[in-house]
């Protein structure tokens, strides 16, 4: 009978000295696995906001850029505008050369008026470094920036 129980207390022993040897041997941590990152409706909207933002931001840049008047100057163009201002909202006095003469239009919502005509001049350097049309596009948004936030001062001075 005795004999019979040998293995089994054999295999008690066999255990109990393997955990305790366990215990006693520094063991290497395993690495966790990590989780499966799933791409739902979280991935998606994050995506969506992004994509938002960025298109908001490229037509904010245009709708600042048209409202401060900043065009591109081409040389060689039959009609060139000379200076601009404006006088309100969403009206302004532009001056445009075309051939040999200037035009100075009053420009509103939706409609251009000639207010005068004349021959054109050679503007001098001071006059022609402040027109509009004889500056690079850097250098007219800087100008413009400047009186916008001049503008802006002037305001809240006020306040």
């Amino acid at each position: 009978m005795i004999w019979r129980q040998v293995p089994r207390l054999a295999a008690a022993l066999l255990a109990s000295i393997s955990l305790a040897a366990g215990a006693a041997l520094p063991t290497v941590p395993t690495a966790a696995s990590e989780p499966v990152r799933s791409f739902g409706m979280g991935g998606f909207l994050q995506a969506a906001f992004g994509l938002a933002t960025v298109l908001a931001l490229i037509f904010l840049c245009g709708w600042a850029a048209r409202r401060l008047g900043l065009r591109q100057s081409g040389s060689g163009r039959l009609l060139k505008v000379v200076s601009s201002t404006m006088v309100g909202q969403r009206e302004r006095v532009v001056v445009v050369e075309i051939g040999g003469s200037w035009l100075v239009l009053g420009v509103a919502a939706g409609q251009v008026r000639a207010l005068h005509s004349m021959p054109a001049e050679h503007l001098p350097e001071v006059q022609a470094a402040s027109a509009v049309g004889g500056l690079t596009p850097a250098a007219a948004f800087s100008q413009k920036l400047l009186e916008s936030l001049g503008k802006f001062n002037h305001l809240k001075k006020r306040d």
